[in-house]
């Protein structure tokens, strides 16, 4: 863990943000600048040191600067940028244009999810967005099984941090570090970014079984096998089978799976007593990203001729109104074979 404090931007006043915002800022002892794109929300916290819309009852450390101008973030260590899948292009390509040429952009990525449109994965936006502002950027991805509200409390949790940098894991691992986040560092960005947006639909599925009073020998068949197919689809686009053993693989499936504060196992639920996509996303402003994802592992499992029964069974629920109890049928009644096959 560094001795000497660290000047920090995270992009993105969600709750997962401001959570890591508020710890490394709290807990840490850095000096955090936390970017909203609601000017109004910004002002809230900076006013009322508290994030009462994606964060309620978490006291904004002092440390933490609120802001929602991204020409006041230049001139960190390190930036993160932890917003949905969906916004993450647009955020970077806006703050690029703000930040300076004349040295790499040092880039952490928070968010677990799968461009749609593209299916890019969020380095591969991030080189993208970085080539087309003539601006070089290093990145990083964090994730593994973290829960906002806890992380923040000082909950004790454990993550990884991959780069293709060896040398730049190490550094975000050693600076982001406290005594209540414990941090490895992997080399296999594709196997962590995959392995946590994989485990998003894996977790709305969990959602689906629980909400249809399904047992415990369910949801252990289901965390099992959604682990095989996690890894199916790593392993594919060269991901390493040991990264999906690890925190942004099984660990962060079992909480997300598991867990009462996860929103896609909520989504699930929600499915299971009946309502429609548009009623369980109109209801609330937080993002389920098990929803979108579960479109875009599908493409990417089919473009690669990879076996994904879960996600093709929950993309069919969620899109094409399928029972889920029809869903878990089909499942269950699938040919068999070896355990072992991948």
């Amino acid at each position: 863990m560094t001795e000497s404090p660290k000047d920090i931007a995270v992009l993105g006043a969600g709750s997962w943000g401001t959570a890591l915002a508020a710890h490394f800022a709290g807990a840490g002892g850095h000096r955090v600048k936390l970017w909203a794109r609601d000017a109004e929300l910004a002002r809230h916290m900076a006013k009322e040191r508290t994030n009462p819309e994606y964060l309620p009852g978490v006291e904004l450390p002092p440390l933490l600067e609120p802001t929602a101008d991204l020409e006041a973030l230049p001139g960190c260590d390190f930036y993160l940028v932890v917003v949905p899948s969906h916004g993450f292009r647009q955020v970077l390509r806006q703050f690029l244009q703000a930040y300076p040429k004349d040295r790499p952009l040092p880039l952490i990525s928070g968010t677990k999810g799968i461009e749609i449109e593209t299916l890019a994965r969020m380095s591969q936006v991030s080189f993208e967005e970085g080539m087309a502002a003539d601006r070089e950027v290093r990145f990083a991805v964090l994730s593994g099984p973290t829960f906002a509200a806890e992380l923040a409390r000082n909950v004790p949790s454990a993550a990884v941090i991959a780069a293709e940098d060896a040398g730049f894991a190490t550094e975000i691992r050693e600076c982001f570090a406290t005594p209540w986040l414990r941090l490895y560092s992997s080399s296999d960005v594709v196997g962590v970014e995959l392995g946590g947006a994989v485990k998003n639909v894996v977790a709305v599925a969990a959602g689906t079984l629980s909400g249809l009073g399904l047992g415990h020998n369910t949801l252990a068949a289901l965390i099992t096998r959604g682990l095989h197919e996690i890894t199916r689809l790593g392993i594919a686009y060269g991901g390493q089978p040991r990264t999906f053993a690890g925190l942004a693989g099984l660990g962060d499936l079992v909480l997300t799976c598991t867990g009462g504060l996860s929103r896609n196992r909520q989504t699930g639920i929600d499915l299971a007593s009946g309502k429609t996509l548009e009623q369980i996303t109109s209801g609330t402003h937080l993002v389920s990203e098990g929803i979108r994802n579960s479109l875009a592992v599908s493409r990417l499992a089919a473009a690669r001729g990879v076996d994904m029964p879960i996600t093709r069974q929950m993309a069919a629920v969620m899109y094409e109104g399928k029972d889920p109890r029809r869903a878990v049928e089909e499942l269950m009644t699938r040919e068999l074979k070896s355990e072992s096959e991948l």
